[in-house]
């Protein structure tokens, strides 16, 4: 079984051992694995700022497309994955202890106070769309880093559908590329199809850098890629892309590092258990 079959197959056991009864993407159409609302594939309802946020977005995770389901109905939903993980802390205004499990700060580091889903960043106005970043953790003026970048991956990294490569347009961008001269040289090599990685999206995470760093310049945001991680062959195959692409990253001083969601999920458990057993106990038995 591959890693799309694998992650596919559990989620679909969880919402059958929860008694949550599937339906296709177009109802009674396609693969049986969205749930009917979007409440029973989360732990908590939407915030309405968090549905602010992805309606803000591009990637219609909450609207019908087609007369498809929305994207956050599926169970294998990257989008609702992350704000299961994320959305709770948010909600109880501890957005500290979520970026100290993801290893972003300190444990005792209070400059984290805030959390947001699907930010964009502009890269150059000549371009109509700007890359959305799953999650972003906002800190206090007094933080070396003015933000926490996050971008998630579940079962869409191991999907069979490929990714895209870097638009050349991008490489014509000279400003852009100003000190990233190892980044420059790796874009060109997935421009204008990435031949290279398998399941890394390596221009998708090239494009956040460029739009952070215009943002708020190379060194006040981290970025973190954290991924879904399998047995076998997929899953090794992921994470020596994800250590190839850090190289690169930090040749050019870019703060990136990568953790698993299951990585995220134990040091959570380990450390947070006690005071917040419900959402443990949900996203361990869930995605463990």
């Amino acid at each position: 079984m591959n890693a799309f079959e694998y992650i596919l197959s559990k989620q679909v056991q969880w919402a059958n051992n929860h008694k949550i009864k599937l339906t296709g993407s177009k109802e009674k159409r396609g693969r049986l694995a969205y749930t009917k609302t979007i409440e029973e594939n989360l732990f908590e309802p939407l915030l309405s700022e968090v549905i602010n946020s992805f309606n803000d977005g591009d990637g219609n995770e909450l609207s019908e497309v087609s007369d498809s389901l929305p994207k956050m109905h599926a169970v294998h939903s990257s989008s609702a994955l992350s704000v299961n993980i994320f959305q709770y802390w948010l909600r109880i205004r501890q957005v500290p202890e979520i970026a100290y499990a993801c290893g972003l700060c300190k444990k005792n580091n209070r400059h984290p106070e805030n959390i947001k889903f699907e930010s964009k960043f502009s890269i150059s106005q000549q371009f109509r769309f700007s890359p959305n970043i799953d999650v972003v953790i906002e800190n206090s003026s007094k933080s070396p880093f003015r933000v926490y970048a996050i971008e998630c991956k579940f079962s869409e990294a191991y999907s069979s559908q490929g990714h895209s490569g870097i638009d050349p347009k991008y490489l014509n961008l000279e400003r852009v590329w100003n000190d990233l001269p190892h980044l420059h040289n790796f874009a060109k090599s997935i421009s204008p199809k990435d031949k290279i990685f398998k399941f890394l999206h390596p221009a998708q995470l090239v494009k956040h850098i460029l739009g952070l760093k215009g943002k708020y310049g190379k060194n006040r945001f981290r970025l973190l890629y954290l991924w879904y991680d399998c047995l076998g062959d997929d899953g090794a195959t992921h994470r020596r892309e994800i250590n190839d692409f850090m190289d690169i990253a930090i040749a050019d001083s870019i703060h990136f590092h990568s953790i698993s969601y299951q990585e995220l999920i134990i040091k959570l458990s380990n450390e947070f258990r006690e005071a917040h057993e419900n959402y443990i106990s949900y996203i361990s038995s869930r995605y463990l």
